[in-house]
């Protein structure tokens, strides 16, 4: 896992930060590498998805068990439940693809379908086209027919913060939020000064290095304010919040962020649950063949689900 990932994001001191070219001509490369750490269950069957719609492009697949739905993709006349799910790494790598394996141990034992969104990454694209395309997505599920009372979002890492940015962007519109929500070491601030203070407080996370994650994630931000509302998302207690489920590692810097997105679901009156499994690092749950604590936390995020499907 360590040999993954820090040579991407780098080692502050003493190897270099990838660039955005370096980056670009890494991210085959690197995706290959997290989706064979990350094996599909069999059966998984997958639907591509690329749709314009007036504002733009919705992009990603649907996925299902074959032996479900009749080999079809959900169908949101069926009343049943999907899992609306936002892949993580930065804002910078990963897919769909590459989260197959993870979407899909969260999904067969219910027998539910999964839309996994293909969002916009930089250097090439910047803050918040990510958040847009999110937002984009969920409302052509909306359209499809699909109510929110169906719709479980699900995301790890960067796909948490846009989870954030979708609720304040369902309450700005007046639209459904979600039935509930399933963070994996959610982003809460993406100048990342909060997990560099968790590094520089004695955290040593396996799997990112924070001063060199910085630096990368400027790559997608650009010149964005700290102080812009769709970075830190505010929540207020007069938003409607979907019931959550927020899992973290124990050694991982961005702990701080997922207690901070936990106590901002609290404070503006939704409820929240949070796990912290100590001996892990940053979105363990991808990784079953590594640890056993991702089958584990994996299983206790099943369970959460199963009390919000339709």
């Amino acid at each position: 896992m360590r040999g993954t990932m820090r040579p991407m994001m780098g080692v502050a001191g003493r190897t270099p930060v990838a660039g955005p070219l370096l980056l670009q001509a890494s991210r085959p490369a690197l995706n290959a590498s997290l989706s064979a750490l990350s094996p599909v269950p069999p059966e998984t069957r997958t639907t591509p998805v690329r749709v314009s719609v007036p504002t733009g492009q919705v992009r990603g697949e649907w996925q299902h068990e074959s032996s479900r739905f009749g080999g079809e993709q959900p169908d949101p006349s069926s009343g049943r439940s999907i899992i609306y799910y936002l892949h993580g790494s930065g804002y910078l790598v990963c897919s769909p693809r590459t989260h197959r394996g993870m979407v899909a141990r969260l999904t067969r034992r219910a027998g539910i379908g999964a839309f996994s969104l293909d969002y916009r990454l930089g250097p090439r694209y910047r803050f918040p086209a990510g958040g847009d395309d999110t937002v984009r997505g969920y409302r052509w599920l909306l359209e499809q027919g699909f109510s929110g009372d169906q719709i479980i979002v699900a995301g790890d890492s960067a796909g948490g913060h846009l989870a954030q940015d979708l609720l304040l962007s369902n309450h700005l519109d007046g639209l459904p939020q979600p039935r509930a929500m399933v963070l994996f070491s959610p982003l809460y601030d993406p100048t990342f000064t909060l997990a560099c203070a968790q590094e520089r407080s004695g955290v040593h996370d396996p799997m990112i290095d924070a001063a060199a994650a910085a630096r990368l994630l400027r790559l997608y931000t650009g010149g964005a304010r700290a102080d812009d509302p769709r970075m830190r998302v505010r929540l207020t207690p007069d938003m409607t919040l979907p019931d959550t489920l927020i899992q973290y590692g124990g050694r991982e810097v961005m702990g701080a962020d997922a207690r901070a997105v936990h106590d901002s679901l609290l404070a503006a009156g939704g409820q929240s649950t949070i796990q912290a499994w100590p001996r892990q690092g940053h979105v363990f749950q991808m990784f079953p063949r590594l640890t056993p604590d991702a089958r584990e936390a994996t299983a206790a995020a099943r369970d959460f689900i199963d009390r919000y499907l339709c």
